[in-house]
């Protein structure tokens, strides 16, 4: 694998230790800005929102400029808004620091999956997306709970400096590994657009809405469903969510093979998977050992889906795939606010603290069934697209010339 991944690997750490910091950070901001723990969680709200606009606005307003320039410029944004967040002197600026912080997010994932795809030779490209990817989930089971006792320690501020600073050495690694990747001619707003149209593309996304919201609507109340219905000490739960952060991770290092070997099969073995492991985790919470089994295999078999997700997108949107990918990153974000508000209706309805895994595994099933439904819809001989990884429909030969995992 090229050494420029390590680059795209560093930022994504970055990324992802800010996203999910504030979580354990809540209750020390709350504190110190003299607010309660349930308006502090606007912040992770925030930066949720920075995604979901940012991704197709960054990524339109970029679409001319040459790569490896827009991935510094994204990074650099990253820095600015975490030292803002730092410095912020009150409650509201903080809202824009961590508003700011998260538009770069999700055009920075589309732009690296584009370049990753191309740093490599055909075959290879979803285990270089997953190279990127392993980044975020390295940050969850280092970064987070290093940043969380930092912050502990010396202030949620410290936090927020450590990670600008981790942004100005992903900028750093970014301009020196990156090679230059300048724009195509073919590039551009309108063609980027005229490739989200893609039935296939927009279908792709339907399917992370709902099978990663099954993901959240148990990750945002698995510390509760430990501690309540497991039995285990609140100190227990940093080392539960460092299991889940593990499952991740080796969730990612199988998803790249898998994914270039047989794209479709692996998302629809992923969602299935995810749908069964989320319903055991309804019966297993109860007894210790089972309950961190299953949180491992939860981690492990929901981060599997993300690397064909993203990879089916772009493929589909092959011609124009940077709006494509970085509108994946806002259905992930639109699955993290809307798994977290399904499962807390369910817990709200009385349905008890296993409640969100059982909506979950629904929510998975319906993703499955988006995915089924798009794949035999993508047999018929009028749709146009075609993936690149292997999978049950491969390119005829002629097509080979245009087959690359970026595009534009």
């Amino acid at each position: 694998m090229p050494l420029a991944l390590l680059a795209l690997a560093i930022s994504a750490f970055g990324i992802g230790t800010t996203e999910f910091v504030m979580m354990g950070l809540l209750p020390n901001v709350a504190d110190d800005l003299g607010t309660s723990v349930p308006t502090a969680g606007y912040l992770v709200s925030a930066y949720a929102l920075g995604v979901v606009i940012g991704a197709p606005l960054l990524t339109a307003l970029g679409s001319r400029i040459p790569r490896k320039r827009m991935l510094v410029l994204l990074m650099a944004v990253f820095t600015v808004g975490n030292l803002a967040s730092a410095l912020a002197p009150n409650f509201g600026l903080l809202i824009a620091g961590r508003l700011l912080a998260g538009l770069p997010h999700g055009a920075f994932f589309g732009v690296g999956a584009v370049v990753a795809a191309r740093l490599v030779r055909e075959g290879r490209q979803a285990r270089a997306v997953a190279t990127m990817f392993l980044g975020l989930t390295i940050a969850n089971i280092v970064g987070v709970p290093a940043a969380t006792l930092l912050g502990q320690r010396l202030g949620w501020r410290a936090t927020f400096l450590i990670v600008a600073a981790i942004g100005l050495v992903a900028m750093a690694s970014l301009a020196r590994l990156i090679p230059p990747l300048p724009v195509e001619e073919r590039a551009g707003l309108g063609r980027e657009l005229r490739a989200l149209g893609n039935r296939q593309v927009l279908l792709g996304l339907l399917t992370t809405v709902f099978g990663f919201a099954g993901i959240f609507a148990v990750y945002s109340y698995l510390a509760s469903m430990m501690t309540e219905v497991t039995g285990l000490a609140e100190g227990s739960v940093p080392l539960v969510l460092a299991l889940f952060g593990i499952g991740m991770t080796l969730g990612a290092l199988a998803a790249g093979p898998l994914t270039d070997r047989a794209l479709r099969p692996t998302l629809y073995g992923s969602l299935a998977a995810l749908a069964l492991v989320l319903a055991a985790l309804h019966f297993t919470a109860p007894v210790a050992w089972a309950a961190m089994v299953t949180v491992v295999l939860v981690g492990a078999i929901g981060f599997l889906t993300t690397t064909p997700l993203q990879m089916l997108v772009m493929n589909k949107a092959h011609q124009a795939p940077t709006l494509a990918a970085a509108s994946n990153q806002s259905a992930f974000n639109l699955a993290n606010a809307g798994g977290a508000w399904v499962g807390g209706l369910a817990l709200s309805a009385g349905w008890g603290w296993t409640s969100p895994a059982l909506v979950g595994a629904v929510l998975a099933a319906l993703g499955l069934a988006v995915a089924v439904t798009a794949g035999l819809l993508d047999r018929a001989p009028h749709d146009p697209s075609r993936i690149v990884a292997r999978s049950d429909d491969a390119p005829a030969p002629a097509e080979a010339g245009a087959r690359t995992g970026g595009g534009s």
